[in-house]
This record gives C-alpha cells, sequence and structure tokens, in this order.
C-alpha cells in the first residue's frame, strides 16, 4: 500500500525539524517589508508571486482565498488586514489578482450545481436562504480579474477603519511568466 499525502507530509517533516531545515526560514512576526498581501489561493501562485515580487520569508503578511476577493467589509479578510496593519505594523495594501482565475465567470448557479454533485442536499440552500444568508452573492465571482481586484481595492480603500494615508494597491500577474500589470497605485489615491 502506497502511503498517504498526510504520511508522505509527516515523513518529510521528521526529517526538515531533525536536520534543523528550518533555521533558514526563520523570522519575526512581522513583515520586514512592511506589506500586507491579498491574492488568490491558486497553485501556480504559491512560490511564483513571492518570487516575482522579490519577496523572501517575512517579508510580507499574505492572506490567500479564491480569486483575492473582498465581499464583506467586515469579514474574515478585512479582519486579518487589519490585524497586519495595526498589530504587525504592515503599511501597505496588495490586492493581487491573477490571469486564468476560476473565479472569472463563476455563477451561483454553477457553484449550487457542482455541490449537489458533492452530496450537498440542495434543501440547505433554501435553508440557508430563509436564514437571511446571500449565498448566491457569497458564491458569484467576477466577470474579468480586473473587475475583481478593482472591487476589492475600493472596498478595502473605503473601509471606516483604514487609516488615512495607507496605500492600497491592485495588481495582476500572470500566472505562467510572472509578469505583474499595476491595475490602481494606492499612492495616487
Amino acid at each position: 500500500m502506497q502511503p498517504s499525502v498526510l504520511e508522505d507530509i509527516l515523513q518529510f517533516n521528521e526529517k526538515f525539524v531533525e536536520k534543523h531545515e528550518f533555521e533558514e526560514y526563520r523570522t519575526s512576526r512581522f513583515p520586514d517589508k512592511k506589506m500586507v498581501i491579498l491574492t488568490c489561493m491558486d497553485t501556480r501562485l504559491v512560490e511564483l508571486l513571492t518570487k516575482a515580487m522579490n519577496l523572501k520569508n517575512g517579508d510580507a503578511k499574505i492572506i490567500r482565498n479564491a480569486g483575492a476577493i473582498v465581499i464583506q467589509p467586515f469579514g474574515n479578510f478585512m479582519r486579518s488586514i487589519f490585524v497586519a496593519l495595526f498589530e504587525l505594523k504592515a503599511n501597505e495594501v496588495y490586492v493581487i489578482g491573477h490571469h486564468d482565475c476560476g473565479m472569472t465567470g463563476l455563477t451561483a448557479d454553477s457553484f449550487n450545481e457542482n455541490i449537489k454533485e458533492f452530496g450537498v442536499d440542495p434543501e440547505m440552500i433554501t435553508t440557508l436562504k430563509h436564514a437571511g444568508i446571500h449565498i448566491n452573492d457569497w458564491w458569484k465571482g467576477f466577470d474579468n480579474v480586473q473587475e475583481g481586484v478593482s472591487r476589492s481595492v475600493d472596498i478595502i480603500r473605503n473601509h471606516p477603519l483604514l487609516p488615512p494615508g495607507v496605500p492600497v494597491h491592485g495588481l495582476i500577474i500572470d500566472p505562467d511568466t510572472g509578469k505583474l500589470d499595476l491595475i490602481s497605485d494606492g499612492r495616487q489615491s
């Protein structure tokens, strides 16, 4: 029987710790470049994004979600951004989407069909709607990545708790080449 991914991880980790390979990654909890990044969870960006931005371990706080989307001004992603700013001394925010994002064109209808295939009872969606949860807004992606980045940047920039003078930048990265395109320079807004 072949080992599971979890078993592989734990075996590797045991050797990683024994050999003190963690030493090269030691840093403080404060971001050296005083930045917080909200980006997509896309697997192509795990290492590419930091390399394309010349970041090393400890340079930035990186928050990931599907599409680098902020939909709730008082949700978990905004809370994480504010923790980075107020508690961990970051002083710039970067929202970085990417081309060929899975959130492009995602609709509530397609998502609702997909969750049924995974065995979620369709009545659960109705129950959530009756509880006041706007599930269709929660599932929704964006028509294009620039729109998604711009919408998230606007929510952050216009948040009543954002300190004056904190720049919020919007960028798009190409997941094939690492090229960054500036959508919005937070220093000019």
